[in-house]
Formats: structure tokens, sequence, C-alpha cells
């Protein structure tokens, strides 16, 4: 594997796209720290805590911000996204999943929204869902076609049903069709029997250098 210099020196293919080459930085607490960080968002949206706690949580996170702030570092050396023995790669943008090929092939797993992806009403914003299927969707594309580097052309999403927070949902997504470039895929978020959205998009293979 190329040492972090090598990584940050070169020139990025695929339009600047950052190769999950896997990292050990962050240590053996990484894991914990991206978990205490998720915990963090969701009691920030759910906790009624007294004017003082706040106060006190506040002094608390400012600390800690103070104590990352000297290692802020560019997308190519940081271990966000290239943490590959963690969930979702250590990447804390990324909505709790997993899916993986399956026979058929298409790709099947879970997904899972936290308090933290509220909308109203205890359903799941749908921008939220949105990302979900982007994600789902890209990597969907990469797996059965084998294309390294694409971007979303565009995404269409039919919200079905209220989506739950905090509730172990179905995640299925496949390929439609290829047209030279333009590879077409679908997917649906269910809650046993009950489709709560389904989407498709179109994702374009990059030409060499393109953003």
């Amino acid at each position: 594997m190329a040492d972090d210099m090598t990584v940050m020196g070169a020139t990025h293919p695929g339009g600047g796209f950052n190769p999950p080459v896997p990292t050990a930085k962050g240590g053996p607490d990484y894991g914990r720290f991206i978990d205490a960080v998720r915990d963090l968002q969701d009691l920030a949206r759910g906790a009624d805590a007294p004017d003082d706690v706040v106060s006190r949580a506040a002094a608390l996170i400012e600390e800690a911000c103070g104590l990352l702030g000297p290692y802020e570092a560019d997308e190519w050396s940081t271990p966000s996204g290239r943490r590959t023995d963690l969930p979702m790669r250590g990447n804390i943008l990324s909505i709790p999943n997993h899916v993986d090929p399956c026979e058929d092939g298409r790709l099947r797993g879970w997904a899972r929204f936290r308090r933290f992806h509220l909308g109203r009403n205890g359903a799941v914003h749908g921008g939220i869902i949105a990302h979900l299927f982007d994600s789902v969707l890209g990597k969907t594309s990469f797996l059965l076609t084998g294309g390294p580097y694409q971007r979303t052309a565009y995404l269409h999403v039919n919200y079905r049903q209220i989506v739950p927070i905090e509730k172990d949902l179905q995640v299925e997504a496949g390929v439609l069709r290829t047209e030279g470039r333009k590879i077409f895929v679908d997917v649906r978020l269910s809650d046993g029997d009950t489709v709560l959205a389904e989407g498709e998009g179109l994702f374009v293979l990059l030409k060499p250098g393109q953003p």
C-alpha cells in the first residue's frame, strides 16, 4: 500500500475520487469515536436537558473540537471512508446500512435510520432517504458493472409510506440496464412486506480525469 504522502501527492484517477486505500489510522478506538459522534448527533436532536447541562455539554464539545482542530486534514489523508474494518468504512455521513450481492444479481441488506435522521412525527426526513438511495445505488452500480468511477446523473424517489426511525428495514437494489457509459439502477426500501419508498437513478461512468 502506498504511503499517505504518495497518495496525497499523486494525481488521483477518476477525476479526483478518493480511492478507498485501507488504513489503520485512528487506532483501535476510531470505531468507538465514530459511534460516540453518532450518539451525540442523536442526543442533539433528542435530549431535553436542563440549561446547565446543555451549557456543560457545549463546553465539552468545544473542548473536543479544540483537541481535534490542529489535526484537520484533506480527504486523501483522513481515516474517514478508509477504515475498511469498520461499518461504512468509518464514514460518519453514511446512514447505517449494509448490502451484499445475491445469486439473482441484485443487492440486498438492511438500513437503520437513527434519531438524528428524524424529520417530523416519527418519520425519517425525505432527503435522508434520498441520501441512502444514492449511496446504495452507487455501490450497486459499482459492484454489478465493475465501473470504478461514476457520478449520479439523476435520482428519482417515490415516497410510498412513512419511514420509521430506529428500526431495521430491508433494502434491495439492482441494475436495470446499461447503455454505453450510462448505468440505470433501481432501489426499494421495505418494512417486511410493506414498501416504504422506491427509487431509480442513472449513473454515468467518468472519462479519464473527468471530475
